[in-house]
């Protein structure tokens, strides 16, 4: 396995705001400390969902981290069972199936998980 097909799948699943402006603080720590060869993922479900609508107290935040490389997940399963449309997600949102799948599925594939 190469450097740039493993990086770091960071997991999400709280709904409170100052726990997600903690996480975002990691997030751009570890773009800030690994660099971009390493690629840096973000798995949201659950009640942390609401970190990725349009509209969030962070959404611009979520967006500066993205332009620096951060990849954006929302959990497909979360959508449906919370009647949310995807057209109301912040740009660039990937919807995966499943959050805690795409976490071991990435796990698997040998990326650092991080449960800040």
């Amino acid at each position: 396995m190469t450097e740039s097909s493993t990086g770091v799948v960071v997991h999400l699943d709280e709904g409170d705001p100052a726990k997600h402006a903690s996480v975002l603080r990691n997030l751009g720590n570890l773009l800030d400390t690994l660099g971009p060869q390493t690629r840096v993922e973000l798995v949201v479900h659950g009640a942390g969902i609401d970190l990725l609508l349009e509209g969030s107290p962070h959404s611009e935040d979520v967006r500066g981290l993205q332009d620096r490389g951060l990849t954006v997940d929302a959990c497909g399963n979360t959508l449906s069972g919370a009647n949310i449309a995807r057209e109301r997600l912040l740009p660039g949102a990937v919807v995966v199936p499943s959050g805690v799948a795409h976490l071991v599925i990435r796990q698997r594939e040998g990326w650092a998980y991080v449960r800040p």
